[in-house]
């Protein structure tokens, strides 16, 4: 027998994450056989051609022009104001909402979801996502003892299921007075989805039925971690003004996050907002998150906000930061482009893809397969009822023919 000192509700706790294990396996074939006979996946983050990781210029030269004292010093609990504001203010664009809004810093978009769990769950409530999912989601939710369902992402025409999601709304609150829901939109990790705002409006109208019973506690957490390669910047954030005049007990949640529309993954710095139309929740927003943040990381990475504040209160510089985002969007599109085409000229299928840093191929084997494609050196995370491909981070030339040697992995495992 094992000694174990942790808590009852600790034993046990054991991180594997599938994405940086497929990410690990990738660098050893690297090492072993050559860099550029490997295709690398993996990864959540862009790289360039020669497959270095992307910051984005302007970006790097704002950053590292920063006096010293606003990269050392602690910041406010809440934030710096005028960092909450810009993240505000980019977060809509010009689709800001009739409502009242809060925000407050958190540690990534991984802090917004922490935060969300913590203050607007009961521990052993059941949260909800769809059944494509990023998987930190029930690691998150397993570690603050709570549970996390799912419903069908995608109906029989490859549109998102408002079926299911109604069904699995009303069941869970049958059960618990208040649900949380998390969707990853637009460009969705792991499928490259986009809801439309027809889509959007079946949502709403969901939880707005689900809302009028006012025993019920209704929050929706939007994760557009993505939202900056999702297209035009006004066009992919039109569903925001969606959020406006909604039911007092009908809370929406932002997660904001500079990880990739700043490329700054580990600087750990995003904000998550609040929009409402009853004053007394958005101040209870700001209050209990900002508790929260105290109890948990402190406080944030200051120079990460002054960068963003600096950013956006120059107009020049946040054109040219848009314009050099825009071409590394524009190289994502085009990697995207050339693995849809060759996975319909294989019948590979996929799930369907509108934009983002990753796109996935069901699989009935997902680890096997996989397994098999280590053969040809391509390296891709298994999921449980599927295969991702993060074509951010992989170039063209490598793009081509893959599709191809997954239609064929996926049929030498089903034989």
């Amino acid at each position: 027998m094992t000694l174990s000192l942790a808590a009852t509700h600790a034993k046990g706790k054991f991180a594997t994450d599938k994405i940086f294990g497929a990410s690990a396996a990738a660098n050893q074939d690297a090492a072993q056989y050559g860099k550029d006979k490997v295709v690398n996946a993996t990864i959540g983050a862009i790289l360039d051609d020669k497959e270095a990781l992307v910051c984005l210029p302007t970006v790097e030269k704002v950053y590292r022009n920063l006096p010293i004292n606003e990269v050392i010093n602690y910041a406010p609990i809440a934030g710096l104001p005028e960092f909450l504001e810009t993240a505000t203010a980019l977060a809509f664009g010009d689709n800001r909402p009739a409502a009242y809004t809060s925000a407050v810093a958190t540690s990534g978009g991984s802090g917004v979801i922490h935060h969300t769990i913590a203050n607007y769950t009961e521990i052993g409530d059941t949260l909800l996502t769809s059944d494509w999912y990023w998987g930190p989601y029930k690691v998150l939710c397993q570690d603050a003892l709570r549970k996390l369902d799912t419903y069908t992402l995608f109906d029989e025409k490859q549109n998102f299921n408002s079926k299911s999601f109604e069904s699995k709304v009303n069941e869970l609150l049958t059960k618990q007075d208040s649900l949380v829901t998390i969707i990853n939109t637009p460009a969705h990790n792991p499928t490259g989805y986009s809801l439309s705002d027809s889509e959007w409006d079946n949502v709403l109208e969901v939880l707005k039925t689900a809302a009028k019973d006012q025993s019920k506690r209704v929050i929706l957490l939007v994760d557009i971690a993505y939202i900056d390669y999702a297209g035009e910047k006004n066009a992919c954030r039109t569903f925001m003004k969606k959020f406006g005049n909604l039911p007092d007990n009908l809370l929406i949640i932002l997660g904001f996050s500079m990880s990739k529309g700043y490329t700054m993954y580990g600087q750990r710095t995003g904000a998550m907002i609040g929009i409402s139309p009853n004053k007394d929740v958005v101040r209870e927003f700001a209050d209990i998150n900002q508790f929260t943040s105290r109890a948990t990381w402190s406080n944030i990475n200051r120079g990460c906000m002054r960068l963003l504040a600096t950013i956006y209160h120059d107009k020049a510089i946040l054109t040219q930061v848009e314009k050099e985002r825009n071409e590394y969007y524009n190289m994502i599109r085009d990697r995207s482009d050339i693995f849809v085409r060759e996975a319909k000229a294989a019948n590979l299928h996929m799930l369907p893809y509108i934009a983002g840093f990753f796109l996935t191929v069901p699989a009935n084997n997902p680890d096997a397969v996989c397994d098999k494609l280590h053969e040809d050196h391509i390296f891709a995370v298994p999921l449980a009822k599927g295969i991702r491909i993060a074509v951010c981070a992989v170039p063209s030339f490598k793009i081509t023919g893959m599709a191809a040697k997954m239609a064929q992995a996926m049929a030498d495992v089903d034989r």
